[in-house]
């Protein structure tokens, strides 16, 4: 049976939290309001649209909440398709897996357009079988779809796939869902070590503690 890896993108992968940080300031300032690690944890586990109109209802950022939509593709994007960095160990451990024949996948909270400018500029796109956004199942990471759209599109089981994210609600919803769980830290507003520790099969602090032959079994 094969086996298979989804990933998280943003804060796993990629080393881009800093940016949807600094987007979710100038947004905040916009607003006339200051940007805390208590919306940050807000927003967190939102899609983009939802984002779009929690800001634009509780703050009244943008003339509606398309308008907020679009502020954060303006920053995004830029960021994505010019200056988007793996996280480090990360893409060697996706070049490894895939070598040993396991199949690898992202499954992500940011639109498709994110994912495939950052990804192709860090230099996954060609180790990745599949690339699922929340908003090709239209569901958030609260539900398991968008881990399981992307094991169908590899061809792996659940039981035979293990997910890798930093944020701990993703990593509680992959747990209930049947998956493997490896917890990569980040930051503390995504979740604390011991928070990722007490859900995860695995949890580490960078990639370069992962022994890639375990995943390939």
């Amino acid at each position: 049976m094969a086996t298979g890896a989804v990933f998280d993108c943003d804060g796993t992968l990629l080393d881009s939290m800093e940016a949807w940080h600094i987007v979710q300031s100038d947004l905040a300032k916009r607003a006339g309001i200051v940007s805390t690690d208590e919306l940050t944890v807000e927003l967190g586990p939102m899609t983009i649209p939802e984002a779009g109109a929690y800001l634009h209802a509780k703050y009244g950022v943008g003339i509606d909440a398309d308008d907020v939509v679009g502020m954060i593709d303006e920053g995004m994007l830029a960021y994505y398709r010019t200056s988007a960095q793996p996280r480090p160990g990360a893409l060697e451990f996706v070049r490894a897996l895939v070598d040993l024949g396991v199949s690898c996948s992202v499954a992500s909270s940011s639109p498709q357009s994110y994912l495939q400018a950052g990804l192709e500029h860090a230099g996954f796109a060609p180790y990745l079988d599949a690339i699922v956004s929340v908003d090709d199942v239209g569901a958030s990471k609260r539900e398991p779809a968008v881990f399981n759209q992307a094991c169908k599109l590899m061809g792996t089981s659940i039981a035979e796939t293990w997910g890798f994210e930093d944020s701990l609600y993703a990593l509680r919803t992959l747990k209930r869902a049947g998956y493997r769980t490896v917890g990569v830290y980040d930051t503390d507003l995504a979740g604390t070590f011991e928070e990722l520790s007490e859900v995860a099969d695995v949890t580490v602090r960078s990639f370069f503690e992962l022994d890639v032959r375990r995943f390939a079994r």
